[in-house]
């Protein structure tokens, strides 16, 4: 399958005392990827609409392999798996060159601002995501 992918560089912020990244900012990057990914599909602001909804994570699978370390160039993919009526799954790594670091499974879930309910995904950003996974697994 086609991943979307998002270079990205491990600067000193992003390390512990040992110069290797902390196990926290590994999310911040496959959040970066999601984030790029919808904006790519043309969903801007995907956290927040303006339209009263939001994407949270409600499920998280993550196998850590190896650490990146101060200065890598790493790349963090995501791969749309599975699109619901409300919620969106994806399979995300970060590798630096042939060398997987990380693994995660990801579910967000589209939810109202207001109460915190899940709430439908809209249409047009449904038919984006499952017409993405057409492409991606058509290009394997």
């Amino acid at each position: 399958m086609k991943e979307f992918s998002l270079p990205i560089r491990v600067y000193i912020e992003d390390t512990d005392a040992g110069g290797i990244v902390y196990y926290v900012n590994y999310l911040k990057y496959l959040e970066r990827a999601r984030t790029e990914f919808m904006r790519d599909l043309g969903v801007h602001r995907a956290a927040v609409s303006d339209e009263g909804w939001g994407f949270v994570v409600s499920r998280l699978s993550v196998s850590y392999l190896k650490p990146a370390k101060l200065d890598d160039e790493i790349m963090a993919t995501a791969i749309t798996q599975r699109v619901g009526g409300a919620t969106v799954e994806f399979t995300q790594r970060i590798h630096r060159g042939d060398n997987v670091l990380l693994t995660a499974d990801v579910q967000i879930a589209c939810v109202d601002q207001m109460t915190g309910r899940p709430r439908r995904l809209q249409c047009d950003i449904k038919e984006r995501l499952l017409a993405a996974m057409t492409t991606e697994r058509d290009q394997v």
